[in-house]
This record gives structure tokens, sequence and C-alpha cells, in this order.
């Protein structure tokens, strides 16, 4: 087994999942305004830091996805972010893309920028310890969309930025986001899920990536956020894994799934349903933002200098998925962790 292979099961490995605190510091400054806190660089690493040196990260986290400001910073302590993560068994990572922008000709579109220099910033990350990335990229629903132009620019550019990742030695992470935006159902949005996943993987055949030393980051198969129809935790499940058995070939060791606009909550409760049920040798885990941290954030910025009540916080939301990823989370659990 080489290298990136060996990496890839560690970022799986049982009752561990990745944080994605890769968040844009135009994003961030979104949720610190909305907790009324100062976005300063000094805040952002206070945040993030508070939760990377938490007392059980270590038993919940397997990697942590970093951003390019983050990856660059010096902790309080005086170690780097990367160090602070390391010496705990957390592998670090970082987020390579550099957004989205308008899809030419088909400007309601978007794809994902970021491949100019990418081989240059992935040996500089290389030397500041990362050891995985992350791109997405993003597809809406609506009656015309996806287009087809959309999903294979999207999965062409994924499948070269895994190349040119493996090929510095690091893991990539292939994250193919189908919105939870509109007003679409369950069905569409497991149609066009595997529409997107069957080109994502022709082109990552094409462009020569090993599967086995890649992590799939992908939505669940969920109703549109304005359709008014509600989610049943059991249909998302059932779906779900369904989609992912037909589409995903079998030498993928395993799928993190983003949260993609759930709560906490429901984040939580679908990646349990989904492991009871899970009836394939794939890992399924979770790669969450928001649905890690939003808890933590709300406790943070009642008094940003309490670490330990915002530490038990996100101790409590890493546990609850540490039990989902191999499914025995249970609701009664979630009141006794509040």
């Amino acid at each position: 087994m080489n290298n990136i292979e060996t990496i890839a099961l560690t970022m799986l490995q049982k009752g561990k999942g990745i944080l994605a605190a890769d968040e844009s510091n135009s994003t961030m400054t979104k949720r610190l305004d909305s907790v009324k806190i100062p976005s300063t660089e000094v805040n952002r690493l206070k945040f993030r830091e508070t939760l990377f040196t938490s007392k059980k990260v270590k038993d919940f986290i397997s990697g942590v996805i970093l951003f390019d400001e983050t990856i660059k910073q010096t902790s309080s302590n005086g170690k780097t972010i990367s160090k602070i993560l390391s010496d705990q068994g957390i592998i670090p990572g970082i987020k390579v893309d550099k957004g989205v922008k308008p899809l030419a000709l088909s400007n309601d579109e978007k794809i994902t920028e970021g491949l100019d220099g990418l081989k240059e910033r992935l040996i500089e990350y290389y030397k500041l310890g990362a050891r995985f990335t992350k791109w997405r990229a993003v597809y809406d629903i609506s009656n015309i969309y996806p287009s087809k132009t959309s999903i294979v620019a999207n999965a062409q550019a994924l499948a070269r930025y895994a190349a040119i990742v493996q090929e510095t030695n690091m893991v990539p992470i292939v994250e193919p986001e189908v919105l939870m935006d509109g007003n679409h159902d369950i069905k569409k949005c497991y149609d066009v899920t595997t529409a997107v996943l069957n080109e994502c993987f022709n082109q990552l055949t094409i462009h020569k990536v090993n599967l086995k030393g890649i992590v799939l980051k992908p939505n669940m198969i969920l109703n549109g956020s304005e359709s008014g129809k509600k989610n049943i935790t059991n249909e998302v499940a059932e779906k779900t894994l369904d989609c992912m058995k037909r589409n995903v070939p079998k030498e993928v060791p395993g799928i993190a799934f983003l949260s993609g606009g759930q709560s906490e909550l429901e984040a939580t409760e679908n990646l349990n349903s989904i492991n009871k049920i899970n009836d394939t040798k794939f890992a399924f885990t979770f790669s969450y933002g928001r649905a890690l941290q939003q808890s933590a954030l709300k406790t943070w910025a009642k008094n940003i200098n309490d670490k330990a009540t915002v530490q038990a916080v996100f101790d409590a939301r890493s546990e609850m998925n540490s039990l989902a990823s191999i499914g025995k989370w249970k609701l009664d659990l979630e009141k006794k962790a509040a």
C-alpha cells in the first residue's frame, strides 16, 4: 500500500471524521457577523484554535481542512496550527481551490477555479504540514440545470486537481456538491447526483487518478430546501446508500459526507441512519463545517475567553457524529450531551 492510500484510510478510520474549518475569510466574516463578533485575523485564529485544542478532539477527528490564512498562522503557544494538529495524531489538510466563478456561456451556473499555479501552492502547503487537500465543485438543480457543460467542466477540473495533488504525494478530497437549494424533490436530487458522480469518476479514470488514494465528499440525497417537503431520515438513508452503491467504484476507500445546509441534528441523524443500513465495504463518515461548529460558535460568542465551555460543546457535537459514523447514535444521547 502506498503512502496516499495509507493517509486516506487514516482519514477514514472508524469512529472519526473530518472537521471542515476551511471557510474563506469572507465566509468566516459572515459567520462571525451572525454572532456579532468582529472578523479579525486574531479572532478567526482564536476560535479555530479553541476547537483544535479541545480535550477530546483527537478522539473524534481524524483530519482538519484548513484555509490558507490558518495553515500559515502560529498559535498562542508558539506552535504552528499544523503542528498542534499533527502532535495529536490529526492530519492537517488544506483547501486549494480559488472559489467558484460564473461558467462561461452558462452564467447561472458555476465553475471552480484554481488550477493555475496549483502545483507550486501544493509544494508550499506540503512544507507547511498538509497531507491532504480539498476542492469543491457546486451544481445547481432547476428545471434546466445542471447542464451537461457544467457537469463535464467541473468533473474535468476535479480530476485535474486530484491528479496534481496525488503527484505531490497528498490525498485529494473530491467534493462534487449538488446543492440543497431549490424546490426539487428527493428523486431529482438522486438523478442529478448520479449524473454528477458518473462523470466525476469517468474523468478521474481518464486522468489516471488512483481511486484508492482519494476521499469522496458528496452531498446526501435530500429534498430541495425550498420544496416544502420534509426529509424523512429513513428515505434519505436508503436513497443516499443506493446512490453511492450504484455510482461509486469499489476502489474508493470511503465517503465523508458534507452537511450541505442541514442542521446539526439532521446531519448527525441522517449519517447515523445511513450507517445503520450500510451493507458495503465503504466507510461512511462526516466532513462537516457548520454542522460541527455552529453551537460552539454561538457559545464562544457569549464569552470568547471561556475556552472550556466552548470546547465542551464542540466535543459533544463531535462525539455525536463519531457515534453516527458507526451507526451507534441515539436521540437520547443528544439530551445527555446537552
